[in-house]
This record gives C-alpha cells, sequence and structure tokens, in this order.
C-alpha cells in the first residue's frame, strides 16, 4: 500500500526543499509526494520548476492565489494512494512522526486520524498564547456541535483512508478546510482518532499566515457545516479477521514499508479515542 502527502503551498520559498526532503527521508518508504502550488509570488514556483518537480510524484499549479483548501481540493482529488495526509511546507510539523499518524489506520481501528499539538510528551515550541486560547475555543465549539472529543480541531496533520476524502467535496478554499472537514468526517460516522504530535510553531516573521480573520471565519464554519451541512453517512468496508485476507495483505505491506525501530515506536504510541 501506498501512503499519498499532499503538500498545499503558497510562498514557502525558504522552506519547501527542505519539506521535500524531510517527506523523502520519513520512515515510510513507499509515499506519493503531491505538491500543490497555490501561484506563489516569492521564487517558489519557479524553484519547484527547476529543481523540486523531479523530486515528487506530481506537482499541480493553481494559476490564482486560491487559498489552503483549494490547493487541498486539488491534491487530494489526484491521490492514489490507499493512505491520505496532510503535510504543510512550512517545516511546523515533522514527517518522522507518518507511522504514529498512520498506525490507528494499519490497525484498522480508524478511518481518519489527527495530531493533536496538546497531548503527549512530544517537543511543542512555546509561540502565542492566545493563538491556543482560540484554538481551544474553536475546537470547543467544534466538539459541542460534532459531540466528538478532539483537543485540535485546527491541526494540519490529518489522515484519511482515501475513499473517505475523496468522497467529501471541500468547499472552503482557505483555513476553513479544518472546521469544514471535520464536521463533514464526524457526519459521516467515520471512526477518528487523535495522537499526540510535536510541533515546531513558527512566527508571523518566520512566515505564518493564519490571521483574526480566519479564526472569524472558522466560526461561521463550524456553524455552517454542523447545523445547516448535509453530509452522507458513508458505507465503510472493513477488513476482518477471516472475510479481507487481501486487505490484510495489503495493510502489510504499507506496514512493511515502515522501518523495523518505527513499526516498534508505532505499537508502543498510546492512542487517544
Amino acid at each position: 500500500m501506498k501512503l499519498s502527502v499532499v503538500i498545499p503551498c503558497f510562498n514557502e520559498l525558504a522552506t519547501i526543499t527542505a519539506v521535500v526532503q524531510a517527506v523523502k527521508n520519513s520512515p515510510v518508504s513507499n509515499t506519493e509526494i503531491i505538491l500543490v502550488d497555490d501561484c506563489s509570488t516569492d521564487g517558489t514556483r519557479e524553484l519547484i520548476r527547476s529543481h523540486l518537480e523531479a523530486e515528487v510524484d506530481q506537482v499541480i499549479y493553481h494559476p490564482k492565489n486560491w487559498g489552503k483548501g483549494a490547493a487541498l481540493r486539488s491534491g487530494f482529488a489526484v491521490a492514489t494512494g490507499e493512505i491520505v495526509i496532510v503535510q504543510d511546507a512550512d517545516l511546523e510539523y515533522d514527517p518522522q512522526e507518518y507511522p504514529r499518524m498512520i498506525g490507528p489506520i494499519l490497525e484498522n481501528r480508524a478511518d481518519v486520524v489527527y495530531g493533536s499539538r496538546f497531548v503527549g510528551s512530544q517537543p511543542h515550541r512555546v509561540v502565542y498564547y492566545w493563538h491556543m486560547v482560540g484554538n481551544q475555543f474553536l475546537t470547543t465549539l467544534s466538539n459541542m456541535l460534532t459531540n466528538i472529543n478532539l483537543t485540535d480541531m485546527e491541526t494540519c496533520y490529518k489522515a484519511f483512508r482515501r475513499e473517505v476524502i475523496q468522497a467529501i467535496k471541500i468547499e472552503e478554499k482557505r483555513f476553513g478546510f479544518e472546521p469544514e472537514i471535520t464536521a463533514k468526517v464526524a457526519k459521516m460516522g467515520c471512526r477518528i482518532y487523535e495522537v499526540g504530535i510535536s510541533y515546531y510553531g513558527r512566527t508571523y516573521k518566520e512566515g505564518k499566515k493564519i490571521n483574526w480573520k480566519d479564526g472569524v471565519r472558522a466560526i461561521f464554519c463550524i456553524l455552517k457545516y454542523n447545523l445547516f451541512g448535509q453530509q452522507k453517512q458513508m458505507e465503510l468496508v472493513y477488513p476482518t479477521t477471516s472475510g479481507a485476507p487481501e486487505a490484510r495483505r495489503a495493510d502489510n505491506r504499507l506496514s512493511a514499508s515502515v522501518s523495523p525501530h518505527q513499526r516498534s515506536r508505532l505499537r508502543d504510541t498510546p492512542l487517544l479515542e
């Protein structure tokens, strides 16, 4: 099996090369890297064309700057791996933790996995207090309407079974993707897990882009997609001990692409329902 890594990118000249290399050096060897340039204007697009196209599996160039949600929608549409994960292009999240993220799916416990910055003992850079307060408020409001108990709805690190994410029509073009996708996977009846991850947050001087307007939009999206949005419940077919040897072999093939040391760490990782 294959892990598709979708990297939305806008004006990340300083980090995009390092991010692609970090993904290629992740413990999961069978990866499909999909880079979506959202009309960068700082030289990122030229760097991708001259140096990175040969390093990744697919590159999508947007003719306009539509936003993160639009970039993810483009990337998800062409993903071919059995599992799909989101990787921001800013080095705030570590691809070495892919085994932790995909573990609950490989073990057939989850359809969707969120990487939480607020649980676990992994290192977290100390940055903005009010961002943390805002994240907790948005997560709590989302939880009240979805009736699931996430600790970090706004996290970048989200992994999906491909049939789940490709069954969802993504409407939000910017950072409203996070509350939208949370509402929709909850309505679909997906099995959702959280795992603790590290977080190397950056400052606005270092290139952080989200702002207070995105927080206001997130509140609107939480209300819109939970109270008024429609998302059909999906019938997901899961492998069983006796009835799906091919599915088990497929899971074993993806598991085999993780190094033995990482598999040991994966088995020891606490899973948070």
